[in-house]
Parts: C-alpha cells; structure tokens; sequence
C-alpha cells in the first residue's frame, strides 16, 4: 500500500504549552508559509511574496533578537526548530509517482537540482528586495529581518531535501513530527545522513545542547552568506542566488554519498530495488 506524505501533524509539532492562542496562531502562520516556500516549482513572483509574508512573520515573531548576533542565532534555531516539523517530505512513493521512469540515482540528482533551484531562487528574491532597501536607506533597519527570513527558507528547504533523500535510500525517519523533524535538523547540521542503527535516533523531543551548538554555528554560516543579497542594486541578487545554490548541491550531495555508503553495508536497504 502506498504511504502518505509525511506531513507531520501540526498537534505535534513540539508547540510551547505556555503559548497564546494568538502566539500558536503566529507560529502556524509561520509554518505554513515557510512549507510552501519549499516548493520546487514555484514561480519567482510567488516566491517573492511569500517571503515578503515571511518577512513580516519574522518581524511579529521578535523584530529586536535580530538585532544582537548571538541572540539572533539563539532565535533563529527556535525557529528553525519550531517550523521544521510543517515541512513536507514526500514518501518514497509519492516521489516515484512524481518523477516515474528514474532510478534512485537519476530521482537524487533532480531531487538535489530541484532544491538547489529553489534555493537559488530564495536568494534571488531576497536580493531583489535588498535592492529597494539600497534605494530607501531609512528601510536598511529591516536587513536583520529579511535575512532571517532568507536563511530559515533556504535551511526548511535543505530539510525536506533530506528528508526525501532519506526516503528515496529506504532511511526512513521515524518518529512522530517533532521526533522527525529534530532529527532531520540534525542531519542538516552535521551535514550527514542519519544512521537509524544508532541508538536514541529519532527519539528526541527536544534538541540536544550538542546539536544545537552545530544547529547554530551552521546558520552562522549561511546568514553571513545570505548577507551577499544586500550588494548593491541587483548585483546582490545574482551573487546570493548562486551561492545559495552551490550550497545546496553540497548539502544535497553529501548527505546522498553518505546514505549510499549506508546502504552498501545494509542488505535489508538493498532489497528495496530488487
């Protein structure tokens, strides 16, 4: 029988009890909005607006963290934390059904190419508003925001390429939404595939101290990286746009070397083919 999508439910989505309504309702909007910028076929003027809505939920979300570079990375990994879980990965089903005729290597390439578009796309749009920051100075008080909102699309969509690595190799991650989507920041931040023989994968409700140490000093990285959007008039676009990109290919690819030399050792993954 076909398997769903893993959509993980929003019940488990690792939500503060001490939460509003009006702070849960924040947070959901923040999700949803992030999960369809995750999208691999969205259009550049769709894309544009959807981080234009990111950017005001970033903003709503704690204008004044951005502000302080260590608090910013302390916030930026709640909120990768808390918007991880709305990410959509596709089964390995679904993923044959959406690209039918391909072997596990050739659907890893166009799921990698795929992200890395989206991604590239991301850095484009978040250049293209930079660009009518340079033209309004006063508005440059908003950079923080925006590149927050940049770096915590472009790592969402880096997620669900993993996660869909992970079920196109037979790896898939168990666990309810939380447990699956702090594993998945994991592998992100280590830049490897999981290995589900490892005792407590996947069982986590909370992110370790260790990995959110590597969650942040890689977000580290991909915010100055993203601070490339804000180059003068377009310049700032083309340049981000291809260093997003580049980034995602390396991600992608490491993660897929990494899964394939688990599945060499696992006969059980091998049968998945046969």
């Amino acid at each position: 029988m076909s398997q769903p999508d893993r959509v993980p439910d929003s019940a488990v989505s690792g939500a503060d009890p001490l939460e509003t309504p009006a702070q849960a309702q924040a947070d959901e909007e923040l999700g949803r909005t992030v999960a369809a910028l995750t999208g691999d076929d969205l259009e550049p003027a769709g894309r544009r607006r959807l981080l234009g809505r990111l950017v005001g939920d970033v903003r709503r979300r704690g204008l004044s963290q951005a502000f302080k570079p260590r608090a910013a990375l302390r916030w930026m990994a709640d909120v990768v934390a808390d918007v991880a879980p709305h990410v959509p990965v596709r089964s390995r089903e679904t993923l044959r059904r959406h690209f039918p005729g391909m072997d596990d290597d050739a659907l890893a390439e166009r799921l990698i190419r795929n992200a890395a578009r989206a991604t590239a796309g991301v850095g484009a749009a978040g250049g293209g508003i930079a660009s009518i920051e340079w033209a309004a100075a006063p508005t440059l008080l908003s950079a923080p925001v925006l590149l927050s909102a940049e770096t915590i699309t472009v790592v969402a969509i880096e997620l669900k390429l993993i996660g869909e690595l992970h079920e196109l190799y037979g790896d898939t991650i168990a666990g309810n939404g939380t447990e699956r989507a702090f594993t998945l920041i994991q592998s992100w931040a280590g830049q490897r595939g999981v290995n589900p023989m490892l005792p407590g994968v996947a069982a986590a409700s909370v992110l370790s101290t260790a990995t959110r140490r590597d969650l942040q000093k890689r977000l580290l990285h991909r915010f100055g990286r993203n601070l490339t959007s804000f180059g003068p008039m377009l310049t700032g676009a083309a340049v981000a746009s291809y260093l997003n990109r580049r980034a995602t290919i390396a991600v992608g690819e490491r993660v897929r070397d990494d899964l394939k030399k688990q599945m060499l050792k696992s006969p059980k993954r091998r049968e998945l083919d046969d």
